[in-house]
């Protein structure tokens, strides 16, 4: 079951809102939205499809972080705060992604401060679903065997 690490569900009527500044994009299977590294120049609502985030490794290998579906918005906090893209976004299968730029998507919330609440929960939503996982490794010290993408999607 996929966790709810990078993935933040927005509400019917912030979708909306984006609409206005969204552009849809079509994604064939293993194509990148974005990797990591990468300037954060924007988010992305996944609409249909589902991706796979990916983090690099210090070994120069790829961790499935999760797998999200329609209604996932991506790069949230990179955006933000600013940064980079802290990981790796793919097409798991032939998908469509709307991309909201990110000086678009900052001036949206600086004039719409009901919406700004809303993206600091999903913050909030995302921090918290990160330290359930956190606590889960944690209560199984040891170190895990290495699986492939498939068995982790499993």
């Amino acid at each position: 079951m996929p966790s709810e690490f990078m993935r933040a569900r927005v509400s019917q009527e912030l979708e909306q809102a984006l609409r206005e500044m969204m552009t849809s994009r079509a994604f064939l299977k293993g194509a990148a939205l974005f990797h990591q590294g990468m300037p954060a120049a924007g988010v992305y609502l996944v609409e249909k499809g589902s991706v796979r985030v990916l983090l690099a490794t210090a070994a120069d290998q790829t961790q499935l972080l999760d797998l999200v579906g329609p209604g996932s918005l991506l790069a949230l906090s990179d955006n933000v705060a600013g940064g980079r893209y802290r990981v790796t976004v793919e097409a798991a299968e032939p998908t469509i992604a709307a991309f909201v730029e990110r000086e678009a998507f900052m001036n949206f919330l600086g004039c719409h401060h009901e919406f700004c609440m809303q993206v600091v929960r999903l913050l909030s939503d995302n921090l918290h679903a990160l330290y359930h996982k956190f606590r889960s490794v944690s209560a199984h010290p040891g170190r895990p065997r290495r699986r492939s993408l498939n068995e982790q999607l499993s």
